[in-house]
Order: C-alpha cells, then structure tokens, then sequence
C-alpha cells in the first residue's frame, strides 16, 4: 500500500493510506484533491478517520462521506481495536495523549502519520496540560526504527528549523535538514528528528548543555523533556 500526502488551508496536511482498491482518508480536509486522486486512481474511498478532533483537521469529514460511500471511523475506536484492516493489511493505531487528550498516531510499512503530536522539526502544543503522557507518547514514537518516515499534520518546517537555529545556532544538521525540505511532500525520519529537533533532542548532551545554560533540571529524563517543552 501507499500514502498520497495532500495540503489544504494555510499549512494542513491530509493523509490518504490505499491499496489496489480501498484507501483510508486520514485528516480528510483536501476534499476536492482526495476525491480527484481517489477518481484517477480508481480507488474506492472505504474509511475516514482523523488525529484527533481538532476543527482543522474534521473539516472534509462530511463532505468525504457525502460524496464516497466510505465509513467515518472514531479513531479513539481504532486505537482501542489497535488499527484498522485494508485490503487484508492492519494499519495500526495507536493512542499519543499530549496534544490533545485523544490524539491518535497511525503506523503502516515503516511510516507514522502523527497529526500534531509530532511535527517535522517540532512538536505539538500540549493542549491537554499533560506533559507526563505527551512525554510518553514521545517516547513511544522514539522507540521505533530510526528509518520510520514522520508525516506531520502541519508543515511548520520553516518556522521549526528558525527556531531550532535560535536554540542550538552552532547545529550544522539544520541546514541538511532544510535542503531536504519539499513543500510539495513533506517528510522525515525519525532519525533525522532527533538531530535536529530541538523538542526531542532531550537526552542529546548538545542539548542538556543548553538546558544546564538556562538553568532547567537535567537529572531525569523527564525533566530534561520538560525543559525542551518549556524552551522560549
């Protein structure tokens, strides 16, 4: 199977996992786009579902449904159920609280749609107020191969390098990191996250030194993942 990668709005990103036949719409926001790929590619758009309920990224649901015979899908369910099954595959799916207290990450063949829980260069806002979990939903993330492609569900990547640059300005990775930078398909690797990435570059000694400088807590993981979290 395969993921298309679709912007709407300002900076939104939409998902569309598919196979031979069905697809998932994930963040279904790029209505037009998707029914158009779904049209060319003789697809049949089976399910909708989203990252979590944030209205920026549940605003193509009912226009999808209205014109697929698809199934909206509770993604807080799939993650419950651990996935869902297309074309006789499992797109897993797993909860990422932080963000949002319903925040949800999807993983197939190697790659993580992950809404706003993790960005390319950045992270979400902990809108929750829960940094323990977001912390664990990082860690989650983090465990997987290093090769694991990251699509976001906003294309921050200009802001996040300028930030990123501000943070560590000796960080050479950065300008890699930009020169790979594609606004018509925007991606990373895990790997690429954690060399340049400020929010999970905590256990980094480059970035202890500079939480040590500002005079955060560095003894635990956690305090180290707070004090990222709270870098102005």
């Amino acid at each position: 199977m395969n993921i298309q990668q679709f912007r709407y709005g300002a900076d939104n990103l939409s998902y569309l996992i598919y196979g031979e036949n069905e697809s998932i719409a994930i963040d279904g926001g790029a209505v037009e786009e998707i029914m158009a790929f779904i049209g060319s590619a003789g697809l049949n758009l089976t399910y909708i579902t989203n990252t979590h309920d944030h209205p920026d990224h549940t605003p193509g649901n009912h226009a999808l449904l209205e014109r697929s015979g698809a199934h909206l899908c509770d993604h807080n369910a799939l993650a419950r159920e651990g996935g869902v099954v297309l074309e006789n595959e499992i797109v897993k799916v797993f909860p990422t609280p932080g963000h949002t207290v319903d925040s949800v990450t999807f993983y197939y063949d190697g790659c993580l749609i992950t809404g706003d829980t993790l960005f390319n260069g950045t992270v979400g806002t902990c809108f929750s107020g829960d940094l323990q979990a977001f912390h664990g939903s990082i860690r989650r993330l983090l465990d997987l191969p290093m090769d694991t492609k990251v699509y976001a569900g906003h294309d921050y990547v200009e802001y996040a390098m300028a930030f990123a640059r501000l943070v560590e300005p000796d960080n050479h990775d950065i300008d890699g990191y930009l020169a790979n930078y594609n606004p018509e398909h925007v991606l990373s690797r895990l790997a690429d996250e954690l060399k340049v990435n400020p929010f999970v570059r905590y256990n980094d000694p480059e970035m202890i030194k500079v939480l040590k400088e500002r005079g955060s807590p560095t003894a635990t993981e956690y305090e180290r993942f707070e004090g990222v979290m709270h870098l102005e």
